[in-house]
């Protein structure tokens, strides 16, 4: 029996009228006949044209574009990058949307999945349903907030940078990213060519002048010889083993948080947002409240931005312990709390290494895990220490909602979330719940 190819729909149009905003970026539509389409470049409420940018007839859904809007929201602007659209730039989702009315469709997100995924409403959840935007990024429709510190450019075969496309290894070639901090774009990488690169990294410190690219070259090539607009460091990817070693300058950049310094080695992780990492250490603090003599975990702790904090608080009789599956980044986080005693680092996956430690009772955890978030096994170790609070930083709001799902079902009620807009322009947006154990009736 021969099977049926089947009829791909890129590129068909459908007249619809758009609904409510769907985690990913995206709005949901429907064409007359029912088929449902994730629509990119709409707005709730709009209606338009949209052209199906993937899908087969028998795909349970389509994802399409919107190519023409016949009916716009008030909530529409027009993009102020040049470079974002249709088939353009996939960096930014939401470019083409009023400021306020961003934050607003990430607060929806997040209250559609803790309901659907962890059947709590925004009162249940000690939420009061806004979005906060970091400090200075309230600005005016059109204006921009120059936010990311740190840029990958895609390198085409031309060796010309730019950034992939929605869903795609397709290059849209640039000449300045407008979310792109002063200190990355200062750098210059868009006015140069890098042949034989497939990419180029730019970091720009938010807590010092350090400046560094990370090159990634090609099977074969040859590095170039790195001349920028201003003095930085240059590290390369290793094509064999992936590594990131050092070929010129300081092999780490320093930042700035809780009145500490930080090194972050080989372009290990740091949060991208200038403000960012200050912000969430605030929260997280206000939400845990530590007290002298507390023990605390930390995982997945980085470099050690929560762990150093929570180690200010719990003074010398209290104990920190961090986990972290990098190595370098576990080296760095050793060097940047050195200087207190009570703390430990121990490298490994957190669901690996936790049961290890013996630990058997803790005051106090933070939780900042990758975007997949921690999952039930680890919710569960966590719910038996007995923590008096958990602070879960969380930058999937679907994730977030499935764990804390998960500590419900082991006793632990969520007692505030806070949701902060450090994505500007697109789609992700950062939060921190607090919870604490359900009091049992005596």
């Amino acid at each position: 029996m021969q099977n049926v190819p089947v009829a791909s729909l890129v590129g068909e149009e459908y007249e619809v009228e758009v609904g409510r905003v769907a985690h990913g970026g995206h709005c949901i539509a429907r064409t007359e006949g029912g088929r449902v389409l994730f629509v990119r470049h709409a707005l709730p409420g709009e209606r338009v044209r949209a052209r199906v940018t993937e899908g087969e007839e028998t795909s349970r859904f389509l994802r399409a574009d919107a190519v023409e809007i016949l009916d716009p929201s008030k909530d529409r602007v027009e993009a102020p990058c040049p470079f974002a659209g249709p088939g353009k730039c996939g960096g930014c989702d939401w470019q083409h949307a009023k400021p306020g009315a961003q934050r607003r469709l990430k607060g929806e997100v997040i209250a559609e999945q803790l309901q659907r995924l962890a059947g709590l409403t925004p009162e249940e959840a000690g939420w009061d349903g806004t979005v906060v935007p970091a400090e200075g990024d309230k600005l005016p429709a059109g204006e921009v907030p120059k936010w990311r510190t740190r840029v990958q450019y895609a390198v085409d075969e031309f060796g010309r940078p730019g950034l992939r496309k929605h869903r795609s290894h397709d290059v849209e070639v640039v000449d300045h990213c407008m979310i792109a901090a002063e200190g990355v774009s200062e750098l210059g990488v868009e006015q140069r060519l890098w042949e034989g690169m497939a990419s180029v990294e730019a970091i720009a410190a938010s807590g010092s002048h350090d400046r560094q690219v990370i090159l990634t070259p090609r099977p074969g090539a040859r590095l170039p010889l790195v001349e920028l607009d201003k003095p930085v460091s240059v590290l390369r990817v290793d094509e064999k083993d992936g590594g990131v070693h050092r070929v010129h300058g300081r092999a780490f950049v320093r930042e700035r948080a809780d009145d500490r310094t930080y090194r972050v080695g080989n372009g290990g992780f740091w949060q991208v947002h200038p403000k960012a990492a200050q912000t969430l250490m605030l929260a997280v603090m206000q939400g845990l409240t530590p007290r002298k003599g507390d023990t605390a975990l930390d995982l997945y702790c980085g470099v050690g931005l929560f762990a150093g904090a929570l180690a200010d608080r719990v003074g010398d009789k209290g104990a920190v312990l961090g986990i972290e599956s990098g190595k370098r980044a576990v080296e760095d986080a050793r060097h940047n709390l050195a200087g207190f005693p009570r703390v430990r680092i121990e490298q490994g996956k957190v669901e690996q290494v936790l049961p290890r430690t013996g630990i058997t009772d803790v005051d106090l955890i933070v939780l900042d895990p990758p975007r997949a978030g921690a999952g039930k096994q680890t919710v569960h170790h966590l719910t038996n220490l007995g923590a008096r609070r958990i602070a879960y930083v969380a930058c999937d709001p679907a994730a977030l909602a499935r764990d804390l799902g998960y500590f419900q079902e082991r006793g632990y009620r969520v007692r505030t979330l806070r949701a902060f807009d450090l994505f500007p322009m697109t789609h992700h947006v950062e939060c921190v719940a607090i919870l604490e154990p359900v009091k049992k009736d005596a």
